[in-house]
């Protein structure tokens, strides 16, 4: 019996249909994910994206348990501000990090619980593209570096303008790897641009999870993971369900198979047309 749902935003409940399911979920699907946690199953969203701009999805639907925002730097339930976990990267290291990106001319911002920044002098169209977002204009610092000192840093993302820059930027970041967890995502409405996730050690989706669970008091034999990109399969391979949408990665299709027969599920609709009713259709009866 499922008494769990550890799931991906974009890719699985947001889309890139801009005022059909994009920046928030169609209403079919919240109103899906309302009826299946009034049945007492906890659904717990998993992002790179900060609380605060998923906090309509679970306000909306109800769903009043913890979830994992900013790559598992937070694991929060934001219906009480409850946070179950915090992890803050080291404020020399943060200082380090940003003069390294910005006289490397790359747009970077900084995170806190409930505020992200920027450099006054970056603000440009990719700051309105990543305000649609996460649904809130960044706070603008004149000396970046300097004033970053006075903040608990929960996470740092640097934006890189396509593959070729991502390589660029993946090569500058290469000397924190030892320091840092450092990792990458896509969002549908931002393409090609591609964003770094720099989060303190021992801080990530797969050990959100975990503390999701831990928290919840449930088993991993209990709790259905959703995503659509392999680096989903970080935390959906300790779900002992797993189920992807027509727009997952082929890799990730092929991953899910290794649950099982009735063990997982792969929808034959797109996030959007709303494929992630399909998933909950078969699971939760």
């Amino acid at each position: 019996m499922i008494k769990a749902i550890i799931s991906d935003v974009d890719g699985v409940i947001i889309g890139e249909r801009i005022g059909f399911n994009s920046p928030h979920p169609h209403s079919d699907v919240v109103t899906a994910l309302k009826q299946v946690r009034d049945k007492g199953i906890a659904i717990c969203l998993c992002t790179a994206k900060p609380h605060y701009s998923i906090s309509e999805e679970i306000k909306g639907s109800n769903l009043h348990n913890p979830h994992i925002a900013d790559a598992g730097a937070i694991i929060i339930d934001p219906i009480d501000n409850t946070i179950v976990e915090k992890h803050v990267l080291d404020k020399g290291l943060v200082k380090e990090i940003l003069q390294t990106l910005h006289y490397a001319n790359v747009y970077v911002e900084f995170y806190t619980v409930d505020d992200y920044f920027i450099a006054q002098s970056q603000a440009s169209g990719i700051t309105e593209k990543h305000t649609h977002i996460l649904q809130r204009k960044p706070v603008l610092l004149k000396d970046f570096g300097k004033e970053s000192k006075q903040y608990e840093v929960t996470k740092i993302m640097p934006i890189a303008m396509n593959d070729e820059d991502k390589t660029r930027v993946s090569e500058i970041l290469k000397q924190f790897s030892s320091k840092a967890s450092i990792s990458w995502g896509v969002h549908p409405v931002a393409e090609p641009l591609q964003f770094g996730i720099i989060t303190a050690l021992g801080s990530s989706k797969k050990e959100g999870a975990e503390a999701i669970v831990k928290s919840l008091g449930v088993s991993f034999d209990e709790v259905l993971g959703i995503g659509d990109s392999t680096s989903d399969w970080s935390f959906i391979q300790l779900c002992a369900y797993g189920a992807t949408l027509a727009n997952g990665t082929d890799e990730l299709k092929e991953l899910m198979k290794s649950k099982g027969e009735t063990k997982f599920f792969i929808s034959n609709r797109s996030v959007d047309e709303n494929g992630i009713l399909d998933i909950l259709n078969y699971f939760i009866k």
